[in-house]
C-alpha cells in the first residue's frame, strides 16, 4: 500500500531510524494491513485491538506492532489523509522485563582465546574484544568505518543517527591494531571487510562464527550471542562499581531506564556497595541506644 510506502520514507528522513527498525515498521505494517479484514484505511479502533489480541502472545513483538500502528495512524492524521484516528487510544502491552543473558568473566576469556582456534582468528579476536571492550551493538560492530578508530577509543554512529565516544581497553586496542596491520591497505571503508554485498562481514556471518567459537571453548552455543558479550560487558562493569549513568553512555542508550535492567543481575554487589558508601552503612545496627 503507498500509504505504507510514505510513512516508512517519512520516519526514515525525519528520525534517523535504522534500517532494521524500518524494515520491522513495514513488514507489521504490511502484515496488519493484510490480516484486518478491509485493510489499514478502513479499519476500526476494535479491529485493531482484535488483530493485536489475536498475535502470539509475545509482548515484545506486540508491543513493537501497536507502535508501528500509533505512529502510521499519527501520520495519516497529520497528512489530513484520514480525519479520525482509530489508535489514539490503542494500548500498547507492556514488555516483559527480561533479565539479560550472561557470561561468566572466565568463560570470557575463554571464549576469547578459543577465537585463535577458528579461521581468521585475529578478525574474529578483534571483534570479539571490541564487543566485550565497548558494548556495541553487532550492526555497530559490523559496520564500524576505518575512521571510527581514534587510537584507544571509538567514534560510533548509533541509533537515531546519534554519535558516542567509546573507549577501549589496552588489550582490546592492541587486537584491533593486530587485525588492522593483517587487514592491509584496502579499498574497502570498514575494519572488517567481506566480499558480499554490503562490503563488509554480515550480522549473520559473524554470529554462525562466534557459535563455532563457542563450540570450540566447550560453551553451549545457546548461550552465546554478540547480544549475550553486549549484556556481559555492561553486567561486568557495574559489578566493577562502574557509574550507571556512564554505562548508559557507553551503550548509547537513550533513557537510562533501559540501562538499569542491569541492576538486576548484581544484587550481591550492590548490596555491598550500599552498605560501603551509604552514610549510615557502616553503623552497627545491633548497637543499643
Amino acid at each position: 500500500m503507498k500509504y505504507i510506502e510514505l510513512y516508512i520514507e517519512a520516519i526514515a528522513a525525519e528520525r534517523g531510524r535504522s534500517e532494521n527498525t524500518l524494515a520491522a515498521y513495514s513488514s507489521d505494517l504490511i502484515a496488519a494491513n493484510m490480516g484486518i479484514s478491509g485493510g489499514l484505511m478502513t479499519a476500526s479502533a476494535a479491529d485493531l485491538m482484535e488483530y493485536l489480541a489475536a498475535l502470539p502472545d509475545k509482548s515484545s513483538s506486540i508491543a513493537r506492532k501497536a507502535s508501528a500502528l500509533r505512529g502510521f495512524y499519527k501520520f495519516l492524521m497529520l497528512e489530513k489523509i484520514i480525519s479520525e484516528n482509530p489508535a489514539a487510544d490503542l494500548e500498547v502491552p507492556k514488555r516483559e522485563k527480561l533479565l539479560p543473558k550472561l557470561l561468566t568473566l572466565d568463560e570470557i576469556e575463554l571464549l576469547i582465546s578459543s577465537a585463535g582456534d577458528t579461521r581468521h582468528s585475529t578478525r574474529l579476536r578483534a571483534m570479539i574484544e571490541l564487543l566485550y571492550a565497548s558494548g556495541l551493538r553487532v550492526s555497530e560492530l559490523c559496520t564500524l568505518p576505518t575512521t571510527a578508530v581514534l587510537g584507544d577509543r571509538l567514534l560510533i554512529h548509533g541509533k537515531g543517527a546519534k554519535e558516542r565516544m567509546v573507549p577501549m581497553h589496552a588489550g582490546a586496542a592492541a587486537a584491533l591494531a593486530k587485525w588492522m596491520e593483517i587487514r592491509g591497505d584496502t579499498d574497502s571503508k570498514y575494519v572488517f571487510p567481506s566480499n558480499g554485498a554490503s562490503g563488509h562481514i554480515t550480522r549473520d556471518g559473524f554470529f554462525k562464527i562466534l557459535k563455532k567459537c563457542a563450540t570450540l571453548a566447550g560453551i553451549s552455543p545457546a548461550r552465546v550471542s554478540p547480544h549475550v558479550l553486549r549484556h556481559s560487558f555492561a553486567s561486568h562493569l557495574l559489578a566493577g562499581g562502574a557509574n550507571l549513568r556512564a554505562i548508559q553512555t557507553m551503550l548509547g542508550h537513550e533513557d537510562i531506564a533501559t540501562t538499569q535492567i542491569y541492576t538486576h543481575v548484581m544484587p550481591d554487589r550492590l548490596i555491598q556497595t550500599m552498605e560501603n558508601c551509604h552514610p549510615l552503612g557502616h553503623k552497627n545496627t545491633g548497637t543499643k541506644e
